[in-house]
């Protein structure tokens, strides 16, 4: 069977690479939303707070593997596509050292300074206590989050896309267990799905690196473990830092922005927070599904821009899109229509569900501009042009979106802090395209001078 780059069909390459990558992250999502079920049924509303206040952190130790994880992947895919496989052995090498490191050095920093992050995240004297159980452990497990995270990014680029999504869906099923027995049985509280979750990277990591054992073994020189072989040179550490960077300011700046948004909403009680949690989490689902394909194709643009293959890959980009933009379509229509059923899966108090089912007709909205924000964003990153994702990733967490909760909420009140993600996204996917048809218009331009 030909490989995933030599795949002639580019729906059935977009599928090869892409419905891997959605089920990584569809359970991602299923253990995400896992913890959050499972604390709910503590009739606790402080604690689902502490949650929802904790995420934020999570990803952004998530994020901080993504400068080596997709910074790699982006170097390494188009390295193949120049059929330079032994530097792109020597950049896998790198990256794994370089998020060994930074996850022991994340590791003493947020234990030394664990207080000051609970209350910088928004935790208030009901909630700081859990808060602080959950990201003791969260800590404490951050090597082997930031590794297995990594891992995802640069499996699929050296075109290992079965070990890549089946070390994700591994991680995030021992944690489901886990949740249970810690949560439920144990009843450890917030402390119990943090340990959970890290315990659940900690497998994922092992299957990795035993995955690599094997395709060393076997020959295979992408694949290089052994510390002799790290001998990285300037060049390939900007070129990783350099797109890995914006691919982690992604989500670091999504954590911040939620942040931001967690403090505005905590003026209106833990209540809300819980709410919005609740909401968040579900409306996760075509969020987390749009980021798995554009992050499975994202190899895929990569190879076939360093193999000069423009037509493929303006091809691959047009079909991702629409394939983005129905799926969202599906989901806001669903949502729309149950979400107070959705919300009562989580919620008992008739309030809270009110709340949360209004929070999740709001956000919604925006569902089908995902696929094309998600896709633009990995296409650049995918072609090693940084700049083109900073800007949008500026603009979608910082520059639009801080200034919009702050206008809302002072228009529509909570209504309005809610409403700021749907607003600055519609904003946003219009930004894309034009960034996106310039950028293919320019491609043009250079390939005719040529």
């Amino acid at each position: 069977m030909a490989t995933v780059f030599e795949e002639t069909n580019i729906s059935k390459a977009i599928m090869r690479v892409g419905l891997p990558a959605m089920l990584g992250q569809l359970t991602t999502l299923i253990y995400n939303i896992a913890d959050t079920y499972f604390v709910s049924l503590t009739k606790e509303p402080a604690m689902i707070a502490a949650v929802t206040l904790c995420t934020p952190i999570l990803i952004i130790i998530m994020s901080i593997a993504c400068i080596f994880g997709m910074g790699g992947s982006s170097v390494i895919a188009r390295l193949l596509g120049e059929e330079k496989k032994k530097e792109a052995g020597s950049t896998m090498n790198f990256c794994v050292y370089a998020m060994v490191f930074v996850g022991i050095l994340t590791l003493v920093l947020g234990l030394l300074f664990l207080n000051p992050l609970a209350k910088l995240v928004g935790a208030d004297e009901s909630n700081i206590g859990y808060t602080c159980d959950y990201l003791k452990y969260i800590f404490i497990g951050a090597p082997f989050i930031m590794l297995a995270n990594g891992f995802v990014h640069l499996f699929r680029s050296a075109g290992l896309i079965k070990e890549s999504t089946i070390g994700l869906i591994l991680g995030n099923a021992i944690n489901i267990v886990l949740d249970y027995v810690f949560i439920v049985a144990i009843q450890w509280g917030t402390a119990g799905a943090a340990l959970a979750t890290s315990l659940g990277f900690v497998c994922a990591t092992v299957y990795y690196v035993i995955c690599m054992f094997r395709e060393e073994m076997k020959g295979n020189i992408l694949i290089q473990l052994a510390p002799s072989h790290f001998k990285p040179n300037v060049e390939m550490v900007k070129n990783v830092v350099s797109i890995g960077i914006p691919g982690a300011l992604i989500t670091v700046l999504m954590s911040v922005a939620n942040i931001v948004l967690n403090n505005y909403i905590g003026i209106y009680g833990s209540d809300a927070v819980a709410s919005y949690g609740i909401a968040y989490k579900i409306d996760m689902i075509p969020i987390m599904l749009s980021v798995g394909l554009a992050q499975g194709i994202t190899p895929l643009i990569g190879y076939y821009y360093g193999a000069g293959k423009k037509k493929r890959m303006q091809d691959t980009v047009k079909y991702s899109i629409g394939y983005g933009v129905a799926l969202g379509a599906i989901f806001t229509v669903g949502f729309l229509m149950f979400s107070r059923a959705l919300a009562s899966i989580f919620l008992s108090d008739e309030n809270l569900i009110e709340q949360a089912g209004t929070f999740l007709q709001i956000l919604c909205l925006s569902a089908p501009l995902l696929g094309i924000i998600n896709t633009v964003i990995n296409y650049f990153q995918a072609l090693g042009k940084a700049f083109p994702s900073l800007i949008i990733t500026l603009m979608r967490n910082a520059i639009l979106f801080i200034p919009a909760v702050i206008l809302l909420n002072s228009v529509w009140k909570l209504n309005g802090v809610i409403s700021a993600q749907p607003v600055v996204e519609t904003i946003l996917a219009i930004v894309c395209m034009v960034m996106y048809l310039k950028d293919v218009k320019n491609i043009r331009k250079t390939n005719e001078e040529e």
